[in-house]
């Protein structure tokens, strides 16, 4: 069953109709006529037939006594992109590769917790670390109930370190992020996976007040900030779509500048791997 509007002579009436199967067809049947929709709910009666139905409906009694201040409030959860984008984190590989990094440091904090969350922040709610900390307060994030601001700046600052390397050979520095980036790419190649053809797109992300001493730059703003510093975020994407890695430039980097040094560190950092590949008999 269900409520039904109809006009008639410019009025609005509520009916409640049911569905009725008849011959193999579905038919329509008035079971009454409520009245005129103005009139029902300048009176409330519309409210108190609803009301009182809900209270042969366990939802909805639930719902109703919270709105009206009948049940004690308690803290609530959402839970939806956790479950969701927590699978996904698993099946990539991120947590597996943050993980087995983590275990030759001795941090205290649960960083790799740390991390997920503000991947996730970003990916439901982007903004700073800081408006990270207060969302989660309403996110079930397993694993995050300790988490404070400065384990946050720490996990972002462990994302950023720079590694001492032995290789002489190699031309630019690397992160803990390209090592994640790097594993995640091996964990998942095969013998024919190339990097003959890669997509890369670019975006400019603006700084706030004092950010950006080292990468901000004002140049052209595609979020129509030109008055703010910014930098330019480049994303690699193979073939079938998925993410290889990101680079990022001052801000007055212009996108063809910025393509010669992408290809030099794909080389450098992906396919020189690749050709430690056993070959196939």
């Amino acid at each position: 069953m269900f409520f039904r509007k109809k006009v008639n002579k410019g009025h609005t009436y509520i009916q409640l109709v049911e569905n009725r199967r008849e011959g193999g067809r579905t038919r329509q049947r008035q079971l009454a006529s409520l009245g005129r929709l103005d009139e029902l709910q300048a009176s409330g009666s519309l409210d108190e037939l609803l009301k009182s139905g809900g209270k042969f409906a366990q939802s909805a009694a639930v719902i109703a006594g919270a709105r009206d201040g009948e049940l004690d409030q308690v803290r609530s959860q959402r839970i939806g992109a956790a479950v969701v984008f927590e699978r996904l984190w698993q099946e990539t590989g991120c947590q597996r590769v943050i993980q087995d990094l983590l275990k030759e440091r001795a941090f205290s904090a649960p960083i790799e917790r740390a991390v997920f969350a503000t991947v996730l922040h970003r990916l439901v709610a982007p903004g700073s670390d800081r408006a990270c900390e207060h969302w989660l307060r309403d996110e079930g994030v397993a694993g995050s109930e300790e988490l404070q601001l400065h384990h946050l700046y720490r996990a972002m600052a462990w994302l950023g370190e720079t590694l001492e390397t032995d290789d002489e050979s190699a031309r630019t520095t690397r992160s803990t992020k390209d090592v994640i980036e790097e594993r995640l790419f091996d964990g998942r190649r095969n013998l024919f996976d190339d990097l003959e053809l890669v997509l890369v797109d670019t975006t400019s992300l603006f700084f706030y007040g004092e950010g950006g001493a080292e990468l901000g730059a004002r140049g052209h703003s595609k979020d129509r900030r030109p008055e703010l510093e910014q930098l330019i975020l480049a994303v690699v994407v193979d073939q079938r779509g998925r993410p290889i890695c990101s680079e990022t430039w001052p801000g007055n980097t212009a996108d063809v500048k910025a393509l010669l040094p992408i290809v030099s560190r794909l080389r450098e950092r992906f396919v020189s791997v690749r050709r430690g590949l056993p070959t196939a008999a």
